[in-house]
């Protein structure tokens, strides 16, 4: 069950194209809420607004905000032209888009003729906060690389949540973005990874694509109980479709729960069991006992030999990533808390510049 409560816009904090962060009174305190345009339209100050307030009184720190079911003042909508495919499918929240690669689209004929990625690069990383490092690491190294990013349903799914993803493309570090599977808001909707994948190639002209889940993971402590095993599933799909898919280990020496000290069991999981094909995994050279500890979990788990690793040094990204402009934090850390969590990241990009180079 969720916790519904009436509340009061006070305020509107912030405001994007397809978002809006709001100040609402509720029982006479003041709180946080998120309204998403593209369900509930917009609201103004004094709107009577229906709130879900689970997250906030569960005392989440993914989601911790209300967020605006519909505005009273405003209930009936209707429907905007164009497209049939259904996103949130069979809730309170389902929503129509046009897919790239519906029957109307002008795009369909693309999906049909596809024969392959080519040998694009494929990065593909487990967390949200992925995504800056990755991209800023590969725009400093080409400036004229186009970038798609594609955002999976694997966690949050409106894609205008991202503070990240709406800075990167201001900043033209990012040109184009596509929303896959029930996450929804991009420039362009698939309804799967496979046709994401077309479409990045097809339809935008990428010359790097970066994948990863939108904002926030679930994970449980069990061995596959997290979302991010999706990184194999994608893996797979990579290679299915000929391109190069590059694994961004998820690597920290920072965090305090011991299965993800050095490389996380999530990504052990991953690059062992879920994924049935190889993928190219950048590992960095720390010149500490750290590389140790790295080494030894890749030789114990195999994963050497099924994937093809490539070891790099990482002076040089960290003097990169010292010089972003962009917010970088990770399970509440930042970069200077996690640097290794980060580098890692980044190194995907100077791998996949390499093998851009040497195709």
């Amino acid at each position: 069950m969720m916790s519904i409560k009436i509340g009061t816009v006070e305020k509107i904090i912030n405001e994007r194209e397809e978002i809006s962060e709001l100040l609402v009174k509720v029982n006479n305190e003041d709180y946080k809420a998120i309204l998403y345009k593209k369900l509930t339209g917009k609201v103004s100050v004094g709107d009577r607004v229906l709130l879900n307030t689970t997250a906030v009184e569960l005392s989440l720190g993914t989601g911790g905000n209300h967020f605006v079911i519909c505005n009273l003042e405003d209930a009936e909508k209707g429907l905007s032209s164009g497209g049939h495919i259904m996103k949130l499918r069979y809730t309170p929240y389902q929503l129509k888009v046009f897919a790239a690669e519906e029957q109307d689209s002008k795009y369909h004929g693309l999906f049909n003729e596809f024969k392959s990625l080519n040998n694009i690069p494929v990065i593909i990383g487990t967390l949200h906060s992925m995504l800056v490092p990755v991209s800023f690491m590969a725009r400093h190294l080409d400036k004229e690389l186009k970038i798609v990013y594609i955002m999976t349903d694997g966690a949050a799914l409106p894609i205008s949540l991202s503070k990240a993803v709406n800075n990167l493309k201001n900043k033209k570090i990012i040109e184009k973005t596509i929303t896959v599977g029930n996450s929804f808001g991009g420039d362009l909707e698939c309804v799967n990874i496979y046709n994401g994948l077309i479409a990045a190639k097809e339809i935008e002209k990428a010359d790097l694509i970066i994948v990863t889940m939108g904002p926030g993971i679930t994970g449980t402590g069990t061995r596959y109980g997290f979302t991010g095993v999706e990184q194999g599933q994608i893996i797979d799909a990579v290679n299915t479709l000929g391109g190069i898919p590059i694994a961004i280990p998820r690597i920290s020496f920072a965090d305090k729960r011991q299965r993800h000290i050095g490389i996380s069991h999530h990504s052990i999981t991953v690059l062992k069991e879920i994924c049935k094909t190889k993928a190219y995994i950048p590992i960095p050279k720390f010149n500490n006992d750290n590389d140790s500890v790295l080494l030894n979990q890749l030789i114990e788990n195999n994963i050497d030999k099924k994937h093809e690793i490539k070891y790099y040094n990482v002076n040089y990204i960290d003097e990169v990533l010292n010089a972003c402009p962009f917010n970088m934090r990770s399970m509440g850390r930042n970069y200077m808390e996690d640097r290794e969590y980060f580098i890692t990241a980044a190194l995907s990009s100077q791998m996949a510049i390499d093998l851009i180079q040497n195709q």
